[in-house]
């Protein structure tokens, strides 16, 4: 009777405002504190408020070519527009100044799609672009057996809708951990958290290149097991590296298949980067070839998804939200699941899917496009590589740093050594500012307010316990990258000559 009246009144007991723990616990880095301070900050030099030392931002703490001046391929925005919008091919003037190749493509998509590219597809996606995905795999993959098929292809929002899928169907709860490299991609520990499960890290070897150890795999699951009562469900590999850049050697991938088969772990490869090698003794293999490639039990019975994307590579599209996993020696009953799982998420977006068909298919010797495309294609990947070796060239050259050679990938992680008094600094103003802010992240933060260089600390990728780096990208133009190396140079013997 108190509680009708009090409503009937308008008035409500306050109460807490009750939020899911796993949400709140979640983290990811990458958006995390100091690119929210640099949004800040953007916002205060276009209203004019503020003093920074600096008229501009370099934001380095995501893979996002095309926010750093990396220009979109022709050919794939001439096909995705005159599909967007078919009706421009009625127009016999304005189609004849597209490519003929352009045009043919899009006339061919459009005989499976229709008019209708608003509609949903099939949860999995469309059938001609997922048989392009399965031509370009086999194609990649050529030497080994059986052939992919467009069943075992579902197109997605990117990679990570296809990593939360294969989370969200072998994690349910503390008892489930996963595998995953230290440093990660900090969105692997946000979906792990968003489901209570429990990591189970493997570190891997920063002295050797960031070199991966199979000894450590195995360790990682006993571990888990032994302290936190969890069995690992998931092993994530990341070839090549996000954030440290690395490549994996094929006899270090075949111990990883040989542990996931040996301990009933799916290997969820995150193969993202894989047009990304720069180094000339490294080149890129799938998973999926060796786990094929070698003798049963582990070609037959080793549980596989792999992971690509149109967001990265060259093609850069992070914003059309396109990719696939394909699977590999998945059982029925696990198959039955993904498809229910992707039947509720409906279906990934349509720009996304025909950018990943255009992935898989980019024009042919003799098409129109041919040399424009390729021209394009590989000034990206020259500039790319000439960026990462001047990165990590010019980072081993300031003091208290050292970094890896970027051997792929977008990204270097390089290691930073402080003064002792610079930590003595940052509790005392955690102390004053009433928070604890990681060592790294106060760097970063300073590295920020005092130069406009926008990284993200290595505490929200993880790290060796008493060791500090920060991610940076490869992607900015050669002259602002000349300028963050500057500037972290600058910044740094501020630093030392601080606090030394």
């Amino acid at each position: 009777m108190y509680r009708f009246s009090m409503l009937l009144r308008g008035r409500r007991v306050p109460k807490a405002v009750h939020m899911n723990p796993y949400v709140v616990r979640a983290e990811y880095a990458v958006r995390g504190l100091i690119p929210a301070r640099a949004d800040e900050i953007k916002k205060e030099i276009a209203e004019g408020k503020g003093a920074h030392p600096f008229t501009s931002l370099v934001y380095c703490n995501i893979g996002n070519p095309q926010s750093l001046g990396q220009k979109p391929l022709t050919f794939n925005r001439h096909v995705l527009s005159l599909v967007d919008a078919p009706f421009l091919l009625e127009d016999e003037a304005l189609v004849a100044r597209f490519p003929a190749d352009a045009v043919a493509r899009a006339k061919e998509y459009l005989s499976h799609i229709g008019t209708a590219t608003g509609a949903y597809t099939d949860s999995f996606g469309y059938d001609f672009a997922r048989e392009a995905v399965a031509a370009h795999i086999n194609e990649r993959d050529h030497h080994v057996q059986p052939e992919a098929t467009l069943d075992a292809i579902c197109l997605t929002d990117g990679a990570s809708s296809g990593v939360k899928v294969f989370m969200q169907l072998l994690i349910g709860g503390t008892g489930d951990g996963v595998m995953l490299p230290i440093p990660q991609y900090p969105l692997y520990t946000a979906q792990l958290a968003l489901l209570g499960g429990t990591l189970a890290p493997y570190y891997l070897r920063e002295k050797d290149g960031w070199a991966m150890q199979a000894d450590d795999l195995a360790a990682a699951y006993e571990q888990c097991e032994l302290e936190h009562g969890a069995t690992p469900r998931l092993l994530v590999c990341i070839n090549p590296g996000n954030p440290t850049g690395g490549v994996l050697d094929r006899k270090v991938m075949e111990d990883v298949v040989r542990f996931c088969y040996d301990y009933n772990v799916l290997l969820l490869a995150d193969e993202v980067y894989q047009e990304n090698i720069y180094a000339a003794d490294r080149k890129f293999v799938s998973f999926r070839e060796v786990v094929l490639s070698m003798p049963a039990p582990y070609s037959t019975g080793t549980m596989l998804v792999s992971l690509h994307s149109t967001s990265k590579g060259i093609i850069g599209e992070c914003g059309r939200r396109g990719g696939y996993f394909c699977m590999t020696n998945l059982p029925s009953p696990m198959r039955e699941q993904v498809t229910k799982m992707c039947s509720i998420n409906l279906c990934a977006n349509v720009s996304g899917q025909i950018m990943t068909a255009l992935m898989s298919t980019p024009p042919q010797k003799g098409d129109a496009s041919y040399e424009s495309y390729w021209a394009e294609y590989n000034g990206i990947f020259s500039s790319l590589k000439e960026r990462a070796a001047l990165l990590a060239r010019e980072l081993n050259t300031i003091r208290g740093m050292s970094c890896q050679l970027v051997q792929g990938a977008m990204y270097a992680f390089p290691q930073i050594t402080l003064p002792a008094r610079y930590a003595e600094y940052n509790e005392a103003q955690n102390k004053k500012e009433g928070r604890k802010l990681a060592l790294d992240a106060r760097w970063s933060l300073e590295l920020l307010e005092a130069t406009g260089i926008v990284v993200v600390p290595g505490s929200g990728f993880g790290q060796e316990p008493n060791t500090l780096h920060f991610r940076t990208t490869i992607l900015p133009p050669t002259a602002q990258m000349e300028r963050m190396v500057a500037a972290i140079r600058d910044f740094q013997e501020k630093v030392y000559k601080d606090y030394a």
